[in-house]
């Protein structure tokens, strides 16, 4: 059990460097949908990230009603 939790920890961890080398952590831009989803993909594909793996995410939210 401990084993396992080590590395789901390690793994994210490496997604969440990956995601920081590819600048999605950084407060400079209003966030999106798309920019949302897609720093959670390449923090969850961890060490893929490092193999090729380049994950994306593509939506829109709905525009408000007048």
């Amino acid at each position: 059990m401990r084993i396992g939790s080590v590395l789901v920890v390690i793994w994210l961890v490496i997604g969440l460097a990956a995601a920081g080398q590819r600048h999605y952590l950084g407060g400079d831009s209003k966030p999106s949908c798309a920019k949302v989803g897609t720093t959670l993909v390449t923090i969850v594909a961890g060490p893929l990230n490092y193999v090729g793996v380049n994950p994306k995410v593509k939506c829109s939210t709905p525009q408000p009603s007048k």
